[in-house]
């Protein structure tokens, strides 16, 4: 009994001391209540910021590794393998059914095999070319020390050396004689009419680009390709001419400028019919920075490019500095046929429009792949073989001087193929990978303009990329790093009529000045006869009138 009624204290005391923790633990529990919220907020807060500071990290190491790339290693965006004869694609994975996989081998086979067997070009040694029989010379004889009448002169050593002056300025005397009538002829005629007649003749004046100027074409063609072409500002331009004696005021020279600009500006928009008239373009845009007066600095502004692949025509459009969709719609309002862009979305407006094919350029995909391999590179690299596979079907139609439906078929044949399952490994391989890292913007990106991408083996005509167009830009970002800015919109379109009328040389291979000058002394007889046609003086037909 006694024991009974100590194990009966024992349990009583225990459950007293068990509800008074239990009391001590909630009345804890309820007075830190807004503390234990309060942590927890601040704890939700601290991992806030910590996810968004490792995306900052993300993003700037991404910056700093795209900035060392483009300052410190190669620009060529092409890809070379390490050991290409030994090079084989791993299609394991890839959900392909087995028919495509034999289309998809057998070309791969060809491809190389074709890589293998091409003749190697034979390295062309660097040989001193004889200088042109069309250079002036000047003879310069040294006689050797000694020689006497004993001596018989049985040669001589020739050795010609390429000197250079600078520029020449000269003037062009225009002399008109004035003829005045005999006084008896002038008396005879006059009683033969009973009128008076003219009794003094004068050659008349040739038409002049500036009527009211004394710049001959040959100077304006000079100072127009020393801007657009070699990129010298009108101010270095001007210092050049004062080593010759010839000094000319600023103020002259863009005046000469402004009038050449104007007096092409209807052979511009002639230029501009034809390019849109054409059924197959490409588009780009570039910035030129122009000087806004209210803000008083420069301000991005966009000029666009426009290039005729058959034509072999190019033209900028400026318009007052903006990349609006708007602009390219209003641009392209009438166009009818294929149109090959990058991926910039105004142009996806095209892709629903009847009677517009729109293209994509593989260039920018590769691009983008390229700048993945830090991040990715078994990834971008089984990506830039597929892509360098499709460019070299176009090697062996270039090698082969393919025409465009011998070129449209052996896309058919060998490029479909490796398009199909290069797009079905995209789809596969993008939940490997972070989506908002290089590669997973890579695979975005190239995904979703496959379609775009992947229409260029309809025609033979069409190209893979868009680097004519790119090339036809670059002389405008030379530009911008000599003369700067454009001084206003009027500037910034001035600019364009140069671009478009030089890169239209540029493609037709067309020799600029000679174009220029003669252009410049015909244009005037054009622009007073409306019945000629301004074409006739663009340069694929002036090349052809030439007989060149």
């Amino acid at each position: 009994m006694e024991q009974n009624a100590d194990t009966t204290r024992l349990i009583e005391t225990l459950l007293l001391e068990r509800d008074e923790l239990y009391t001590e633990v909630s009345r804890l529990r309820n007075s830190d209540a807004g503390a234990l919220e309060a942590a927890r907020d601040k704890n939700r807060e601290y991992e806030a910021k910590l996810k968004e500071q490792e995306s900052l990290i993300k993003k700037l190491t991404d910056q700093l590794a795209w900035y060392r790339r483009k300052l410190w290693k190669p620009k060529s965006e092409k890809y070379i393998p390490k050991d290409p004869n030994q090079r084989t694609i791993d299609f394991g994975g890839l959900d392909v059914l087995p028919e495509e996989e034999v289309s998809i081998k057998e070309a791969e086979k060809e491809i190389v095999t074709y890589e293998r067997s091409k003749p190697e070009r034979p390295k062309r040694q660097p040989v001193r070319l004889p200088l042109p029989d069309f250079l002036r010379r000047e003879e310069e004889v040294i006689e050797p020390e000694g020689v006497d009448e004993n001596w018989v002169r049985i040669g001589e050593e020739v050795t010609e050396i390429l000197e250079h002056k600078p520029g020449e300025l000269y003037v062009r005397r225009i002399v008109r004689p004035k003829y005045a009538l005999n006084k008896n002829k002038q008396r005879e005629a006059e009683e033969n009419t009973g009128e008076p007649i003219q009794t003094i003749k004068t050659a008349t004046l040739p038409l002049m680009p500036l009527p009211r100027s004394n710049a001959g074409p040959s100077l304006l063609a000079e100072l127009l390709l020393g801007k657009y072409m070699y990129h010298l500002p009108f101010h270095r331009q001007i210092s050049m001419l004062k080593l010759t004696g010839m000094n000319i005021p600023a103020s002259t020279v863009s005046n000469w400028f402004m009038g050449s600009c104007d007096l092409l500006r209807a052979l511009y928009f002639r230029l501009k019919e034809l390019v849109l008239a054409s059924d197959y373009i490409q588009v780009d845009e570039s910035t030129v920075p122009v000087i806004d007066n209210k803000k008083h600095h420069t301000v991005k502004a966009y000029l666009w490019m426009v290039r005729s692949v058959m034509k072999k025509l190019v033209f900028f459009h400026y318009d007052k500095g903006s990349r609006a969709q708007k602009v390219i719609v209003e641009l392209l309002r009438n166009f009818q046929g294929a149109l090959q862009t990058d991926g910039y979305e105004a142009y996806s407006i095209y892709e629903h429009k009847k009677g517009v094919l729109l293209l994509g350029c593989w260039a920018h995909a590769r691009r983008k792949f390229n700048e993945a391999l830090a991040e990715d590179k078994a990834g971008a690299e089984y990506a830039l073989e597929q892509i360098g596979l499709i460019y070299k079907v176009e090697a062996m139609a270039t090698d082969q001087q393919m025409s465009y439906e011998e070129r449209a078929d052996l896309r058919k044949r060998l490029a479909y193929p490796i398009l199909c399952a290069f797009e079905k490994w995209i789809v596969n391989y993008f939940p490997k990978v972070m989506p908002k890292g290089r590669m997973g913007k890579a695979l975005s990106y190239t995904y979703s303009l496959f379609h775009r991408l992947s229409r260029y083996h309809l025609d033979g005509r069409y190209q893979i990329d868009n680097n004519l167009a790119e090339n036809a830009i670059r002389p405008l970002a030379l530009g911008r790093k000599n003369y700067l800015f454009c001084g206003n919109h009027d500037a910034a379109e001035n600019a364009a009529i140069m671009y478009s009328l030089l890169g239209c040389c540029k493609t037709n291979d067309v020799n600029p000045r000679e174009w220029f000058t003669d252009v410049l002394t015909q244009i005037p007889k054009y622009n007073n006869d409306y019945s000629l046609d301004l074409a006739d003086l663009l340069p694929h037909n002036w090349k052809r009138s030439k007989g060149l």
